[in-house]
């Protein structure tokens, strides 16, 4: 078993995290990993209202009776979510973590603090995982350049950005971008980190409520099948390479505003994607780690096969034994 920082204080059994992912972060995906010894997360703003969401935390508590937590995914908008009304519901429903993301959050850290709830907030910089330890949040999962959604501007991939984080943070860190088995997970916790954050990876399960199809296409895709888009509006993201993020990218050559894509990359064709399964329909979000996906097993296949991968390395290739002070394996 790998005991960390982020295990011992999270009070989970493997230092695996499922992060939010907007219309992908549903009860019975998280249900599956928290059964699986992982930390899994609901997507709050996948849910209409905090009252579906408060339904979607009951659904998942008849599923499981591990911990699991809530994403609240801070971002600007011209008519911004009712985000205190989210933060109360998850507070009202007893959820005790929460992964933030976005904005900074807080504004939001005292109703959270005052009620027990640890934070585990997104980065994707150095400086910003800085600031998130000078407030107060309880971890952070810093996003390098190879993962899907938004990598930041920075473009300093997980190789660099994870160890320069570690040398300036005390709290647990959970590495994001490009972790999808053992072999990522040990490099993590060598790099400094306390665990990993998968999403990708876990969108091609059998338990992840989006269209098969889109599951077969992330098995078929090699570590080449992303595009980066919205680059020159200074909100990167990066998305499966398909027709429509092509037609994206050239749109943008010309000097788009974000009122030209706007028809291209709405979320509600990205839901649609996932729901009837056509890959070249709207903009979805996937990793570069698609190159090293290769079937599409259970939750609990999963996690089991990567912490047992990662046990096999640590003992036939490191002499049983991690040197960052950060990981024990028992």
């Amino acid at each position: 078993m790998l005991n960390t920082n982020f295990t011992k204080i999270f009070g989970v059994q493997h230092p695996i995290v499922q992060g939010g992912m907007q219309w992908v972060g549903r009860a019975p995906l998280v249900a599956a990993v928290a059964n699986a010894g992982a930390l899994g997360f609901i997507t709050a703003l996948t849910q209409p209202t905090p009252e579906d969401l408060t339904k979607e935390i009951a659904k998942c508590r008849n599923l499981t009776d591990k911990p699991f937590g809530v994403n609240l995914t801070i971002l600007p908008a011209l008519k911004p979510p009712p985000y205190a009304e989210y933060r109360h519901a998850i507070i009202e429903a007893g959820i005790k973590i929460v992964e933030t993301a976005g904005y900074n959050p807080q504004e939001h850290m005292p109703h959270f603090k005052e009620n027990g709830v640890k934070i585990i907030h997104k980065c994707t910089a150095v400086r910003h995982a800085v600031k998130a330890e000078k407030i107060g949040v309880d971890a952070i999962s810093i996003d390098g350049f190879e993962c899907a959604g938004h990598p930041g501007e920075d473009d300093i991939p997980g190789l660099i950005l994870i160890p320069a984080a570690a040398d300036k943070v005390k709290i647990p860190m959970i590495a994001s971008g490009g972790f999808g088995d053992g072999r990522g997970l040990v490099a993590a916790l060598a790099l400094g980190a306390d665990g990993i954050n998968m999403g990708t990876r876990f969108m091609a399960t059998e338990e992840a409520q989006i269209h098969d199809n889109i599951k077969r296409r992330m098995v078929e895709n090699d570590e080449r099948s992303t595009q980066l888009i919205f680059r020159t509006l200074r909100n990167t993201a990066r998305v499966a390479r398909n027709k429509i993020s092509e037609e994206v990218v050239e749109i943008e050559k010309g000097g788009a505003e974000i009122s030209d894509l706007a028809p291209l990359v709405s979320g509600q064709r990205g839901k649609i994607v996932y729901e009837e399964g056509d890959p070249d329909y709207g903009i979805w979000s996937a990793g570069m780690i698609q190159g090293l996906i290769h079937d599409v097993p259970t939750v609990d296949e999963l996690v089991s096969r990567i912490v047992r991968e990662a046990e096999a390395i640590i003992s036939d290739r490191l002499g049983g034994s991690m040197g960052s002070g950060r990981v024990a394996a028992e």
